[in-house]
């Protein structure tokens, strides 16, 4: 069964009327939007929401005892009613970019859905603000493309949304954790300390243009000369106050003109040089609102629930770490808003409608959003292959990580009728013949004998110490951001590395392995192994898996061993 999230999203009703038509923090609402049109990094924000939520995928889908979902067949009604949402996939992805957004701003948004206008079957969705609904006599009133809609409020029971003239409205909100029927959301915590930004941006914007305007006073002696207009007579002065205020009109329509940064010339007696002092009216707050204003922006990116760095900026941070963030973002601020929209259109629309349908299952069906189109990964099919080559990955992993699927495995291939009997057997090819009798100098692994299990032991113990060391240094590499350490120190110091990526070059950057082989001579002569061949080979190893993301297994080690093995045989 689907989490029971159903104070979040409520349909429009006879029943619900009352309390999805209240809305008491739509002037705090208000305010969100007013921030979201004139501060960039408000924008952004919701932007970035809204742009990955709509690269998710909706489906139909029933959760199994083991807690996975499985797939509604494409000919099965429930997936039938979700590929009909919004159109289709291209109108979902629309759909679910602006619920991104209404979701990241004011914290709820109404998802409208009535028949087609043009008499067609189907319907049309709208995802509108709550600055566009509004509550009238019992019923909603809707801006749709710029026209006034009247919604009822509908039955209790819905029926197929393709049955009815009347429009149906749900309400999809993030609740507050103090009143469930209030929304909230990064923008709404923030609304003083967005005011504060928008008073510091006006401050930086004055001493901007008091700089173009005014450069200061210049005190100068009596009877200093002042420049006098083209034209004018030769003992004509022109008023000093006219000069700065020509040069200031000049200066402050365009800012690029000399007069913006050429000072005023006069001409003064040379005994008067010394009594010429010129005032500033600059003071320690024009720094200061530059400063504050970085500090408002930089608390307004932690209160996020994204990492910090993608509001911010990530130059300082590499592509392994920038993987990451992305992922962590995707988890903390995607996946539930995907999850609270499609939770929305399952308890009040799919499930009602399979309901009136008749479906005896309709309690089981839901909408689920596939969020893995969002997870960009670094391409590791190379690592794969050189790991694979080791024997450090299976097969499966190898077609994973190179983009095939299980069914591009080999299959043995039936041979065709009459193949036995028509298709004659091709000849053996000729190869060159060694007559002999003494043993190879090289032979296959398995043609000597095995390991002893003391030396694998011990080998798979130096892995997973040299694993465990570069694990704890890895924790305080710029790798892992400050947003996954606490995640990082929940787990084992061998397995750091599947949880933060590394590339090949940071682990000799970093010394993530230096002095962690120290034993690796006594291990070797212990149990006469070339050390080496051991040094080499553990050496590469460890860097395949730190570079891979994988996980140490103690059955790869005998495979592992086996060059050193047949160099000491």
């Amino acid at each position: 069964m689907s989490r029971n999230l159903t104070a979040a999203a409520a349909r429009f009703t006879t029943r619900t009327a009352k309390t999805t038509a209240q809305n008491p923090t739509r002037a705090q609402q208000q305010a969100a939007w007013s921030f979201y049109k004139s501060t960039p990094e408000v924008r952004f924000f919701a932007n970035w929401i809204g742009n990955a939520m709509s690269g998710a995928r909706l489906y139909a889908g029933r959760r199994r005892p083991d807690g996975t979902i499985e797939p509604a067949p494409d000919n099965h009604r429930a997936a039938e009613l979700v590929a009909t949402i919004a159109g289709g996939p291209d109108g979902q992805t629309q759909m679910l970019r602006n619920f991104g957004r209404h979701l990241a701003v004011a914290g709820e948004g109404w998802a409208v859905i009535r028949p087609r206008e043009d008499g067609q079957d189907g319907q049309d969705w709208h995802v509108l603000s709550v600055l566009e609904i509004t509550s009238k006599s019992g019923s909603l009133e809707a801006e749709l493309d710029g026209k006034k809609v009247t919604i009822p409020a509908g039955a209790d029971t819905l029926d197929t949304p393709s049955d009815t003239a009347a429009p149906v409205a749900i309400r999809i909100w993030d609740p507050s954790p103090s009143r469930h029927l209030e929304a909230d959301s990064p923008v709404l915590g923030s609304l003083e300390l967005l005011d504060e930004l928008r008073l510091l941006s006006a401050a930086v914007r004055a001493i901007a243009r008091s700089r173009l305007t005014g450069r200061g006073v210049l005190l100068v002696p009596q009877g200093a000369r002042f420049p006098t207009t083209p034209g004018a007579k030769s003992d004509a002065e022109d008023d000093l106050l006219d000069v700065f205020m020509t040069v200031a009109e000049t200066a402050y329509r365009d800012p690029e003109s000399a007069a913006a940064t050429v000072p005023i010339i006069l001409e003064v007696p040379a005994e008067s040089i010394a009594a010429i002092q010129r005032l500033t009216f600059e003071s320690d707050f024009d720094e200061l609102a530059i400063k504050l204003r970085q500090e408002v922006l930089t608390r307004f990116a932690n209160g996020a629930d994204i990492p910090a760095e993608i509001l911010l900026g990530m130059a300082a941070v590499n592509h392994w770490g920038a993987w990451a963030l992305t992922s962590e973002a995707i988890r903390l601020g995607i996946e539930p808003r995907l999850g609270l929209v499609a939770h929305a259109f399952t308890t009040q629309w799919l499930q009602p409608v399979l309901e009136g349908e008749g479906d005896p299952d309709a309690g089981q069906w839901m909408v689920c959003a596939d969020s893995s189109p969002l997870r960009v990964r670094t391409n590791r099919a190379q690592t794969a292959l050189e790991v694979h080559a080791r024997g450090a990955i299976s097969d499966v992993a190898l077609r994973r990580e190179t983009g095939f699927e299980e069914a591009d495995a080999p299959t043995s291939a039936p041979a065709p009728e009459g193949s036995d009997d028509d298709m004659p057997t091709p000849p053996s090819p000729r190869l060159p013949a060694d007559e002999t009798e003494t043993e190879p100098a090289t032979l296959p692994a398995s043609a000597h004998q095995a390991a002893d299990p003391a030396l694998l032991a011990a080998v798979d113990g130096l892995i997973y110490n040299a694993l465990a060391r570069a694990g704890e240094k890895l924790r305080r590499t710029p790798a892992c951001p400050r947003s996954m350490r606490g995640q990082a120190n929940q787990i084992t110091s061998a397995a750091v590395h599947t949880l933060v990526p590394v590339a090949r070059d940071q682990i000799t950057q970093w010394g993530l392995l230096d002095d962690a082989l120290g034993r690796v001579d006594v291990i070797a002569n212990r149990y006469g192994t070339d050390p080496t061949c051991l040094r080499a080979t553990l050496d590469a190893y460890c860097r395949d898996l730190l570079h891979a993301g994988v996980e140490q297994e103690y059955e790869h080690v005998a495979l592992l061993l086996a060059p050193c093995l047949q160099d000491a045989a």
